[in-house]
């Protein structure tokens, strides 16, 4: 389609992602648009679904499709054949599916949803009973069961005819060729690639030269249809249904598969929710949601259904979907942007990280224009160049990252990724040894950095150590690193601008009451490399005295949640480095010891003993730091998320979902003051 066309048909940016989805989309503005957008949907449904190619991101192409909708229900005439409100996936094959394999209709908010469950349950007369379940972004596929043998696998192709891909069986977990039953039915799922099956594969992929897959779902597609490949890829199945069983619900259906061997959604990360009216369902789909950074799977949205058969049968389908699911899209976690820079940053331990700057795109609700590169060895194996369109991906508050440059995007513009010769801020020698490259200098290349974050508050909390006074200290030669703090003089503070006496005074009063921090604060200001304040509060438990850390093996730092092997290894080297700031500290009198435990009597010091507490909102008095810093005081584990393994939520205002999601889930909730009076 010509680029005019499509700027008029929707609002675009650099790699085709298009921006403004909402509930009402605008609709087109003559029928030669309306036949573009058809064209271009097609294409895009045909890449999605047949090719390891991507022409358009999932975001763009649900705005696309909405767009296309609501312009049919405005002009009914203009209405095409092949509109994708019509169709059924994409292309077709040689194998006839028992009965059309439907797709499901899409909804995007609240009251959409709550609109589905009222005219479902209008139309059946009474309240229902409703499963909730991961929509896994993968490939459908019918694998046909004949006395309990695999005898085909096919793909969904436009819901009546699919492609016949048996040949790909013996690399999907979770589809046995032979299963312990006699079973006769065509079994209906979703084949995906796990993050670690889509990083096992795309290291093969890169190895025998051929382009790394751009996401799961592209590479699901791709490493189903592989048949010449000279490498095995490991897929997974997860069932949804099947055709030929009597049974009486979903739940029973998937009971009945994963009984015979057959992997379903209930096994899938996440598993499957039942609930009962919009409230109970709506914190089924926000508890989904809140889990899918942790998933270790690609999902985009939950599918909502009846569970019982005869309802089902009562409420019907249309000729595309049925009438008793719905699917609720998540807003896209990983979408196409361009990247335009990268940016060599120097963190305060000496670390050199690319970062990269692309066209501001639209990931999971917010506007992302920056993106980790991880390390230099990351821009050179994905082979990323300047240019590039390149799929962005963003699930909860992770940090965006970039997962691949699509190489079949590229029109001769695109220049490499020069790596820096030298240190960028320094200009000294770079330390390329380990796959994190590091200015030979370390903590003395970031000094300013590594000064202001150990007075900072949630360090050694020194109230007047601002970023302007810290470089000015470092600038003048009076401070090199945290130890230095504690010898300033006040003829040396008297040196920087804009400082007088009675300012002077307070700020050496504010370093001499820092000597005394607790252990953990002195920790987390030493600013080892992969640590920070949950792990240093940790280890501060577990090495009471700066001697007891000093002394511990790598074995020893394992013994620390949080803290694996790699970890432990880095956290040991990282001890050693800082040593000689330690002893400035000593010589200066800091106190490196934790202080006695509190009598028994003086508050509840277990009261949160062994639980995994989680604290949303705000509490009265503290900071978040500060309110988790008390989970640990009294015994507990603070934890950032609810989940089944959460003992306890600490509800204050603004604890939102969270609250939703432990109620669904039975989480114990304490109110914020009831927490704030802990100890007290």
């Amino acid at each position: 389609m010509a680029a005019k066309a499509l700027r008029a048909l929707t609002k675009t940016v650099p790699g085709g992602t298009v921006e403004g989805m909402t509930s009402t989309p605008e609709t087109l503005t003559d029928s030669q648009q309306y036949r573009d957008a058809v064209a271009l949907a097609n294409q895009a449904a045909e890449s999605y679904y047949d090719s390891e190619t991507v022409l358009m991101d999932d975001a763009a192409y649900d705005v696309l499709a909405r767009r296309i909708k609501a312009d049919e229900a405005a002009h009914p005439d203009w209405t095409l054949p092949e509109s994708p409100s019509l169709r059924v996936g994409a292309g077709g094959g040689d194998v006839v599916h028992v009965e059309k394999m439907l797709s499901l209709d899409n909804v995007f908010s609240r009251d959409e949803l709550a609109e589905f469950v009222a005219a479902a349950e209008r139309k059946a007369g009474s309240a229902l009973t409703w499963v909730v379940e991961p929509k896994l972004d993968g490939l459908a596929v019918a694998a046909t069961y004949q006395a309990g043998r695999l005898v085909r696998l096919a793909t969904r192709g436009d819901g009546s005819t699919g492609e016949d891909v048996t040949f790909a069986a013996q690399a999907i977990v979770g589809l046995p060729a032979m299963l312990g039953t006699a079973l006769d039915a065509e079994v209906r799922g979703e084949v995906v690639l796990t993050h670690a099956q889509l990083d096992k594969a795309n290291e093969q992929r890169r190895a025998h030269g051929d382009n790394p897959f751009v996401n799961a779902r592209n590479g699901a597609a791709g490493a189903l249809r592989g048949r010449d490949r000279a490498y095995r890829i490991e897929l997974t199945f997860h069932a949804y249904g099947a055709v030929g069983l009597d049974t009486t619900s979903h739940s029973d259906t998937l009971e009945t598969l994963q009984a015979a061997g057959i992997r379903t959604t209930a096994q899938a990360p996440g598993s499957i929710t039942r609930a009962h009216g919009i409230e109970q369902l709506w914190a089924a789909v926000d508890s989904l949601h809140t889990q899918r950074p942790d998933l270790g799977i690609d999902i985009d949205g939950a599918v909502i259904k009846i569970d019982d058969s005869k309802t089902r049968t009562l409420i019907g389908s249309t000729a595309r979907a049925p009438r008793w699911a719905i699917a609720y899209k998540y807003p896209a976690d990983t979408v196409l942007s361009v990247l335009q820079e990268v940016i060599w940053q120097v963190g305060r331990t000496g670390v050199i990280t690319p970062r990269a700057r692309i066209t501001p795109v639209s990931v999971g609700g917010v506007t992302v224009t920056y993106a980790t590169l991880h390390n230099p060895d990351d821009v050179s194996r994905k082979g990323f160049m300047i240019g590039d369109t390149v799929s962005v991906h963003r699930a909860g508050d992770v940090i965006p990252r970039l997962e691949a440059p699509l190489v079949e995007r590229r029109d001769g513009t695109q220049t490499p990724v020069v790596n820096p010769a030298v240190c960028p801020r320094c200009h000294g020698d770079i330390d390329r040894s380990q796959a994190r490259w590091r200015c030979v200098r370390g903590r003395a290349c970031g000094a300013a950095e590594s000064v202001r974050y150990a007075a900072s508050r949630d360090a050694l909390d020194i109230d007047g150590m601002g970023d302007t006074l810290v470089r000015q200290l470092v600038e003048l030669g009076h401070v090199s690193d945290a130890g230095d703090l504690f010898t300033l003089t006040r003829e040396q503070l008297m040196d920087c601008e804009r400082m007088g006496d009675t300012s002077a005074d307070k700020l050496l009063a504010n370093i001499a009451a820092a000597k005394s921090a607790e252990l953990h604060r002195v920790y987390t200001a030493l600013g080892m490399r992969d640590t920070g304040r949950t792990i240093c509060r940790r280890l501060a438990r577990r090495f009471t005295s700066w001697s007891d850390l000093a002394a511990a093996s790598v074995e020893d730092l394992c013994t620390v949640e949080g803290i694996g092997p790699d970890t432990a290894e880095v956290i040991a080297a990282e001890i050693a480095d800082v040593a000689p700031i330690v002893t400035k500290m000593l010589h200066a009198g800091v106190v490196l010891q934790a202080a006695a435990p509190a009598a028994a009597s003086s508050g509840q010091p277990g009261a949160l003993a062994g639980l995994k507490v989680c604290v949303s909102g705000s509490v009265p008095g503290l900071t978040r730091t500060e309110a988790q810093e008390k989970v640990e005081a009294l015994g507990g584990t603070a934890v950032s998320s609810v989940s089944k393994n959460t003992d306890l939520l600490v509800a204050g205002d603004g604890a939102g979902s969270k609250l939703d999601k432990a109620a669904s889930l039975g989480v114990r909730v304490m109110s914020a003051q009831e927490f704030a009076d802990l100890g007290a």
